[in-house]
């Protein structure tokens, strides 16, 4: 990769805060109106570009990586930034409750992903609405527990097969 123009460090598409907050606008708008706090959004996101991890989903839309479950520890800080990226675009509001901060699509934020016509865009919008037909009935307890639960498993037939080749026979 190129360094940036500054020459500091390299620019780095895949999983940035502008990338994050992307996928947010499709999650968002297909949230129907629907405000999410980060929590969600980050639980939203595993599962968008990871749904072939869960049972009877469509493929991920990114390729598996080993131990990929631990995104969810290491993905606030990011996403927190592509949400303020498109909050200061006015592509998503923010409002405060009892809860924190919740998240939710606009006008402006249905214009702008109908625009979008490539593959990808196409995979992203499916997706987040499996995502939302699928969990977003679910309360912040039971989508919490979901994941929990699952977390530890996602990633691992990699330490499987690694385990399978190391084995004498």
């Amino acid at each position: 990769m190129k360094p940036s123009a500054e020459g500091s460090s390299p620019s780095r598409p895949f999983n940035s805060p502008l990338e994050c907050g992307f996928r947010m606008l499709f999650i968002l708008e297909a949230s129907g109106g629907k405000s999410a706090d980060l929590q969600r959004l980050i639980s939203y996101d595993y599962l968008l570009v990871h749904s072939g991890d869960v049972a009877d989903g469509p493929d991920s839309l990114h390729p598996s990586v080993p131990y990929r479950g631990s995104e969810l520890l290491v993905k606030r800080e990011v996403l927190s930034a592509g949400l303020n990226q498109m909050f200061a675009r006015e592509l998503i509001t923010k409002t405060f409750d009892t809860s924190g901060i919740l998240y939710r699509a606009t006008e402006l934020t249905s214009a702008f992903v109908v625009l979008l016509k490539t593959r990808y865009a196409g995979d992203l919008r499916l997706r987040s609405r499996w995502v939302i037909e699928r969990f977003g009935g679910m309360l912040d307890a039971e989508l919490n527990s979901y994941m929990s639960s699952n977390v530890g498993r996602w990633g691992a037939e990699f330490e499987r097969l690694s385990a399978i080749k190391d084995l004498e026979l």
